[in-house]
């Protein structure tokens, strides 16, 4: 039987405001500024406009700022999860996606101030309230981090 949540259309983009009833994420931790390509169930793409005035820089590092590494994964988890509530629909709105794990990632260059990381996460397999996806975060095209994790939604 097809999962009913799967009957919604592809998206073209899901702006902060929309992010924001997704995902409980706030300023500073919330990593993501706008979806631009989701496919209910499947896959999104998310993007994150990086900016000097991000608290994390003053010291990491201050006079060569770099996003750190586990920010990008951040990003490609709040991006995951944003599909994830999406895919349920309404009732999920606002709950929690925990990380489970995280396998295999990989950072292949440095982020810094003036990036637009594209964030791009795909759906390996989802069983019951846990789904594994495969993310890859990229600059100008070229992958600077990627990383296979699972996660976890809510029950409450």
């Amino acid at each position: 039987m097809k999962d009913a949540a799967l009957a919604h259309p592809p998206v073209e983009e899901i702006d902060i405001s929309q992010i924001m009833r997704l995902i409980p994420h706030r300023y500073p931790f919330l990593m993501i500024d706008r979806i631009v390509d989701l496919i209910p169930g499947e896959s999104a793409v998310g993007e994150k406009n990086v900016t000097i005035n991000e608290p994390h820089f003053q010291g990491h590092f201050p006079d060569k700022p770099v996003m750190p590494g586990v920010l990008i994964i951040e990003a490609m988890a709040q991006t995951a999860a944003a599909l994830v509530v999406y895919t349920l629909g309404p009732s999920a709105e606002g709950k929690i996606v925990y990380f489970m794990s995280i396998e295999h990632a990989r950072f292949r260059q440095p982020v810094e101030p003036g990036d637009c990381l594209r964030v791009e996460v795909k759906k390996i397999h989802k069983r019951a309230n846990v789904w594994k996806f495969k993310g890859e975060a990229k600059v100008d095209g070229a992958i600077v981090a990627e990383a296979t994790y699972s996660a976890m939604i809510s029950s409450d």
